[in-house]
C-alpha cells in the first residue's frame, strides 16, 4: 500500500449545543485538516494522487465552504440573528464537533473521487479528532447547508 497525506489549514468558528463546558459559547479555531489517501498501485507518474490535485480539489472546497465560516447545528438558536446580520454560516445535522467536521471533510473528499482512508482535524495544537470508517455501513452522511446571508438592515 502507498499513502500520501496533505495538510490544509483553515479558520472556523462553532459552538456545541447542549454542552456544559466552554464550547457551548461561540468561539473560533485555527484548524488543520490532515487528509490521508491510499492506493495499492501508483498512477503512471508514480503517485497515489498529486499533492497539488488534493489541494486543488479538497483545499478549494474547504476554502469555499468552511474557511472563515461559523459551523453550527441546524437547530442552533443563533441562526436567525446571523441571517439578520448578514453573516455567512454553515449548518450541519449534528453538533459541529471536531469528530463531525473530520467526517464531513472525509465524505466530501470521497465524493470528489479521491481514495481517502482517514481525515484528522486538529482543532488546537494539542487536540485532534480522526474519522476513519471501519466499514462502508457508517450510517447516513452528514448534511451540510451553506447560508450566504444578506443583511436585512
Amino acid at each position: 500500500m502507498f499513502r500520501v497525506t496533505k495538510e490544509i489549514h483553515f479558520c472556523y468558528g462553532h459552538r456545541l449545543l447542549n454542552y456544559a463546558g466552554k464550547c457551548r459559547h461561540l468561539h473560533g479555531h485555527n484548524g488543520r485538516a490532515v487528509i490521508t489517501l491510499e492506493a495499492e498501485a501508483l498512477d503512471t507518474l508514480g503517485m497515489v494522487v498529486d499533492f497539488s490535485e488534493i489541494k486543488r480539489i479538497v483545499g478549494r472546497w474547504i476554502d469555499e465552504q468552511l474557511d472563515h465560516r461559523m459551523l453550527l447545528h441546524e437547530a442552533d438558536p443563533i441562526i436567525p440573528e446571523l441571517i439578520r446580520q448578514g453573516e455567512p454560516f454553515v449548518t450541519l445535522n449534528a453538533n459541529p464537533t471536531a469528530e463531525n467536521i473530520a467526517r464531513l471533510i472525509f465524505e466530501r473528499t470521497t465524493a470528489h473521487g479521491l481514495p481517502v482512508v482517514e481525515v484528522t482535524l486538529w482543532e488546537t495544537e494539542t487536540s485532534f479528532a480522526t474519522y476513519r470508517p471501519q466499514n462502508p455501513e457508517t450510517g447516513p452522511p452528514l448534511r451540510m447547508r451553506e447560508v450566504a446571508a444578506r443583511p436585512t438592515i
